[in-house]
């Protein structure tokens, strides 16, 4: 059986979230942050950078969450969850997975723990870094928007749901405490109410122990 190793509202919640939208059996198995059990040598056993997520499919371990909705998807290709290979679509795809991968998903780490980029004594430098970190998110976040208003389409690849949601799903979740967050563009705010409405969506909240306002 697939095992995903998750913290709750983590970078866990995107390959979660697919494992939802696939109806295919699989364990969660928390790791609890506030521990250090990320930092625990059979943890790091796993994943030696010591993030989650982690998925085991058999004896495939695999770290990096970009990796992981590739090989969900991958792995059951009749759920359409990706275009098919070799084709505009799917170059597509992986644009925006690398996109929101190395983009967006970094911009809103400083934001969220600025602190990690200087040491203590620079409290004002600290604080610099999370305003710069919410102003790039900020063109972003408009970047994102601006593509739902490019092809009129109901998900970021257009007509057709696929596993880019999930992770840009949980992008726009991680700005909900931005000065403008994903909600409030014209474009990203009915994308984010869509995704509301999923059932698997609403099944992952009550699985993650997580509680209102979602984004």
């Amino acid at each position: 059986m697939l095992r995903l190793y998750f913290a709750p509202g983590n970078a866990s919640l995107a390959p979660h979230l697919l494992l939802r939208e696939l109806g295919q059996p699989f364990e969660l198995v928390p790791v609890d942050r506030d521990k250090g059990a990320h930092r625990s040598p059979d943890y790091l056993r796993l994943n030696p950078n010591g993030l989650i997520p982690v998925l085991e499919d058999g004896d495939l371990v695999l770290y990096e969450t970009g990796a992981i909705l590739l090989h969900l998807a991958d792995r059951h290709p009749a759920s359409g969850l990706l275009p098919p290979l070799g084709s505009a679509a799917r170059a597509q795809a992986y644009k925006w997975l690398c996109w929101l991968s190395t983009g967006l998903q970094p911009t809103m780490g400083r934001w969220f723990y600025p602190e990690r980029h200087l040491p203590a004594q620079f409290p004002e430098a600290i604080a610099e870094i999370k305003t710069l970190a919410e102003a790039r998110a900020g063109e972003l976040l408009d970047i994102l928007d601006a593509e739902f208003a490019r092809h009129g389409g109901p998900w970021l690849l257009g007509e057709q749901f696929s596993a880019i949601d999930p992770l840009a799903f949980m992008m726009c979740r991680w700005t909900r405490g931005l000065q403008r967050p994903a909600r409030s563009l014209p474009h990203l705010g009915p994308y984010v109410q869509r995704m509301l409405a999923r059932p698997a969506v609403q099944g992952l909240w009550a699985a993650e122990g997580l509680q209102a306002p979602y984004v």
